[in-house]
């Protein structure tokens, strides 16, 4: 138990819930920069606006607008529409601004003294506002082109509704500016007009935009020669015309060579060019932005930016999760192989030599029974000291009426789990002790396999092979997938690199002298056993894993069991960290096992789950706006390499593999709760609350599964 000063709050009683609010906020935002980052980057309509989808139904069309002129007033009750005065060209481009085309564009009608009217796509103008101020500023006019270049015609009305608004608030944001006109994207002239597109036009001119459709069509998009564009631009006789020309989406080099024998041209020819509103003879439509809309468009314009910016902060975390994730199955396999080739004949002298097993007790009446008949049944020689720490249910009692030969119960009052294994490892007869937790179950050959490393006399502890003996139901699979390939995968690396961080106490063994050299088992963390390994290595002890030395271990049956059990653990991983964090700028073994523990701990326990929800965020995403499919596999490869990595796991510890139909569940539920877990803990630690530890609810189902004796 962790002592607290006077007047100081455990965890347990100080409300956490204030950081689940800014995670829950930080989670909104996060969706709506991917959602606006999707639709603006997903849903761009990239085809060319002369090639409309196909219409076929053109009766609901006003005769006035398939026999009108190419601009469709707004401004009364009545459709009205305007025409071009005669010797009159409006050039109007569409999809930009672009970075490349629009400033020569713009060098070229300054050098020849003309006017035109340019709609602007919103997500363009967002990525190029100097630009758009410069057209403005030029003496040119702005109308839109919608925010996506999106198809009015086909759209809902409340996209219909966001296409405009949002256009006008960054126009007005980038340049200060707020246009009526509006030219619908794959619109082309008045005849044209389908049923569809009316749609589409009648409710932008609900909203008070003027329409402006086209009477001539450069064809500049089919990119077919400058000859081409310039037969296809020049006007019949004298007849005003309202060009529709391009200044993006592509390369327009030939655009850019043909205006510049154009204008000239039709200048030669007595045309002048002007905006829309001057070509029909309108008056000047574009105003001045309120300082409202200025400021609306700017915040729009600035979450447009940021989501650019979270995806591409995202993407890399993607990248580091997948690397980090490869690396550490590919490290985790490679060192399984290689220890379970060595480890078989490392111990050559047997060790025989009597052993105190402490099994710490505090309400444990549920599994206690099973815990120390499995101990007395041991195949090597033990005594067994179970120290009952201020129970309540009678767990001394009934360890006492057993009358088990070799049983020892020594009552304290309740002082916490490290305490009571204190006063077992003093009490303890013999210089081998082994650990086991009240819930534990062990196989009657574990004890000797555990201690036989202890032939080397500079091993100072041994990890067992802790097996969940509860796995029925999802659940129970889950957690048995997770200690057959995380736990004891990791273990053996650990042992490959002499930087065990974590004895479990489910089952362990220790040289007493190790551990009275550490000063026992300490108080100061509530992950004592991992706290108490990091000691020992620190000390130049060598801590290695011995597979073959099982015990049973009862795992919490429901998801709130679960996550109280795996916030204490992790916490207290944090806890220790912290504590023996000068291992790091030590030398000799110290130094060692600081820099390859805590650094694993620290990328592959804290960063890796820490970082996991990326890959759920970017599956969601691409579900969304990118190719199901593609998603998809790159999912299933991401299973497979986990399912792998499994099997091998399970082989190792010749596991039936059945429980591996459970792995794909493992992504929506397990995995998410897990990564939770580590953010709740460590928000808990910067936060610098202290948590008081927690015992788990104990339910007695614990027995050997037949057919698993070693």
């Amino acid at each position: 138990m962790i002592r607290r000063r006077p007047g100081q709050r455990s965890a347990r009683d100080i409300p956490l819930r204030t950081h689940w609010l800014v995670l829950t906020v930080c989670l909104v935002c996060l969706v709506a920069a991917l959602l606006l980052h999707g639709y603006t980057q997903h849903l761009f309509g990239t085809a060319p606006d002369a090639e409309p989808p196909e219409r076929h139904s053109f009766g609901k069309v006003p005769g006035e607008v398939s026999s009108g002129g190419p601009v469709i007033d707004a401004s009364g009750a009545e459709i009205r529409t305007a025409s071009p005065k005669p010797k009159t060209i409006a050039l109007t481009f569409d999809d930009g601004p672009d970075p490349v085309w629009t400033p020569q564009i713009l060098d070229l009608l300054k050098q020849h003294d003309a006017r035109a009217t340019f709609f602007v796509v919103g997500v363009e103008v967002a990525a190029q506002q100097e630009l758009t101020r410069r057209i403005n500023d030029e003496g040119h006019q702005l109308g839109l082109h919608t925010f996506t270049h999106a198809d009015l015609a086909a759209l809902p009305d409340w996209r219909r509704s966001f296409e405009l608004r949002q256009s006008q608030l960054i126009l007005a944001g980038a340049a200060g500016v707020s246009t009526p006109l509006l030219r619908p994207p794959y619109s082309s002239k008045a005849e044209a007009v389908a049923d569809e597109d009316w749609s589409g036009i009648k409710y932008a001119r609900e909203l008070g935009y003027l329409t402006v459709l086209t009477t001539q069509d450069s064809e500049d998009w089919r990119r077919l020669g400058v000859e081409r564009i310039l037969t296809s631009s020049r006007p019949v006789g004298d007849a005003g015309q309202i060009l529709l020309v391009h200044d993006a989406g592509g390369d327009r080099s030939q655009t850019v060579a043909a205006l510049a024998v154009l204008i000239p041209e039709l200048k030669a020819r007595g045309f002048r060019f002007e905006t829309v509103s001057e070509t029909v003879g309108i008056p000047q439509p574009v105003r001045k932005a309120t300082v409202s809309e200025r400021l609306r468009g700017l915040g729009m314009i600035g979450a447009i930016k940021l989501s650019d910016t979270v995806l591409l902060v995202l993407t890399w975390l993607l990248y580091l999760v997948g690397g980090l994730s490869l690396l550490r199955a590919v490290a985790t396999v490679l060192a399984a192989r290689r220890h379970s080739r060595t480890r078989s004949a490392a111990w050559p002298e047997p060790v025989t030599d009597p052993v105190t097993v402490v099994v710490p007790a505090y309400n444990e009446s549920a599994g206690i029974e099973a815990a120390v008949r499995s101990l007395v049944a041991s195949d090597h020689p033990v005594e067994v000291i179970v120290v009952d720490d201020g129970s309540t249910d009678g767990t001394a009692d009934l360890v006492e009426a057993l009358g088990l030969p070799g049983v020892r119960v020594i009552r304290q009052a309740n002082a916490g789990k490290p305490a009571a294994l204190t006063t077992g490892i003093e009490a303890a007869s013999h210089q081998l002790v082994v650990m086991v937790d009240g819930d534990t179950v062990f196989e009657p050959d574990a004890v000797r396999l555990l201690v036989q490393p202890f032939a080397d006399p500079g091993i100072g502890a041994v990890s067992g092979n802790a097996k969940v003996g509860n796995r029925h139901g999802v659940l129970g699979h889950w957690q048995h997938i997770e200690y057959v390939v995380g736990f004891n995968l990791d273990r053996r690396l650990f042992d490959l690199g002499r930087c065990m961080p974590t004895v479990p106490g489910a089952i362990g063994a220790f040289r007493r002298r190790a551990l009275l050299e550490v000063g026992g088992v300490s108080e100061d963390t509530l992950a004592e056993d991992t706290d108490l390994t990091m000691a020992l290595c620190r000390n130049g002890w060598r801590v290695v894993y011995e597979e073959r030395a099982k015990a049973w271990t009862e795992a919490p049956n429901s998801l709130g069991s679960l996550w109280r059990q795996r916030y204490r653990w992790c916490y207290g991983t944090l806890q220790a960290m912290w504590k023996h964090r000068g291992a790091l700028s030590q030398r000799g073994p110290a130094g060692r096992f600081g820099r390859r523990s805590l650094g694993f701990l620290l990328a592959f326990q804290i960063l890796l789950p820490l970082l996991a929800p990326v890959v759920d965020v970017f599956a969601l995403y691409g579900l969304i706006f990118l190719d199901p499919l593609r998603v998809t596999v790159l999912w299933l490869l991401f299973v497979s390499l986990q399912t792998l990595t499994s099997l091998y796991a399970f082989r190792l510890d010749r596991e039936s593999i059945k429980p591996l139909w459970s792995l794909p569940l493992q992504q929506f539920v397990y995995r998410q709760l897990m990564y939770l877990v580590v953010i709740q803990s460590v928000v808990t630690a910067l936060a610098g609350s202290r948590l008081r530890w927690q015992r788990m609810e104990r339910y007695g189902s614990l027995k050997v599964p037949a057919g698993h004796s070693s």
